[in-house]
């Protein structure tokens, strides 16, 4: 059995905890939207138990990913930090059933499993700490933006010279 596929609810119900440092070159969906696969994610989930009762993993991932910046289509470090609590249901009812009784946005509910991959929640969470349109803070070359804008002559500065006296 791989070492990363838990059995959740039993993972929960003794406070399980794991923890690693994982390649984004092994995270195949994070690299899509990365610029390179250099970097790496460190990790963490932990077991327990909601305080309704119900099984729940919370996780957390941090590391320092390669994006495309959106402005000067240069590439940049991006660091991740997130966290999220994973309340685990045994079917889509039961997990439909847990969102009314926790009615908490900041909760998200999942259907667990007996054979859960954590690696795959892992890059779900890395995915979603990556912003929608990424870019620098200050861009480091701004040569070919300033090249982008150019004076534009009016399109209505020609008609002045069409102007009778």
């Amino acid at each position: 059995m791989n070492a990363f596929v838990i059995d959740a609810f039993e993972f929960c119900r003794i406070n399980g905890s794991r923890e690693g440092v994982m390649p984004v070159a092994e995270m195949p969906r994070l690299i899509k939207d990365c610029a390179d696969s250099s970097g790496t994610i460190a990790w963490k989930a932990q077991g327990g138990t909601s305080q309704h009762g119900y099984p729940q993993l919370t996780l957390s991932v941090d590391g320092t990913v390669q994006l495309m910046c959106q402005r000067c289509l240069s590439p940049y470090a991006h660091r991740i930090d997130a966290a999220t609590r994973l309340m685990l249901g045994k079917d889509d009812e039961h997990a439909d059933e847990i969102e009314e009784v926790v009615d908490d946005e900041s909760i998200d509910v999942i259907v667990g499993s007996r054979a859960m991959n954590l690696l795959d929640l892992i890059e779900d969470e890395a995915l979603l700490a990556l912003p929608l349109s990424p870019k620098h803070e200050q861009c480091p070359d701004t040569a070919l933006l300033d090249a982008l804008k150019v004076e534009k002559a009016s399109p209505f500065a020609g008609l002045k010279d069409l102007k009778y006296e």
